[in-house]
């Protein structure tokens, strides 16, 4: 693999996980978000799947981001029969967000993006030399 394919894996992985990071972070944001109405759902969290893809062009493996789906997992329900979405039992669906779910995948998408980052800078640092020593010759 050459360098320039190096650097366009990196960059779609970084692209991949601020995708990633972006849907994380909304989902932290809703985590408490309600239904307005005892007949509605909350939010329902969502998720990031990737797929590998090759560029024809340039021969580089690519991440991409093959979707952003709905976690089908139950919603929990708490009892508040004063709240306003409060089903005819006091019952409240609450989103299907676990914060310290999203805290934790937060820092792995994070820990990513910088891995393909240092890689990029890395590769950018490897061409640097090699025409400084092709310079000096």
């Amino acid at each position: 693999m050459d360098l320039k394919s190096a650097i366009e894996t990196s960059v779609s992985g970084m692209n991949s996980q601020g995708t990633r990071m972006r849907i994380i972070a909304e989902n932290i944001a809703n985590a408490q978000s309600t239904a307005r109405g005892a007949d509605g759902n909350p939010y329902r969290r969502r998720v990031v799947s990737f797929a590998n893809e090759l560029d024809k062009a340039s021969g580089a493996k690519l991440v991409t981001v093959k979707g952003v789906e709905f976690d089908k997992s139950e919603f929990e329900s708490v009892y508040d029969p004063a709240h306003p979405a409060a089903d005819k039992n006091g019952y409240v669906k609450m989103p299907n967000v676990n914060s310290m779910i999203e805290s934790m995948d937060m820092k792995q998408a994070q820990r990513s993006y910088e891995a393909n980052l240092a890689a990029v800078k890395a590769s950018q640092n490897m061409m640097v030399r090699t025409i400084d020593l092709l310079n000096s010759r």
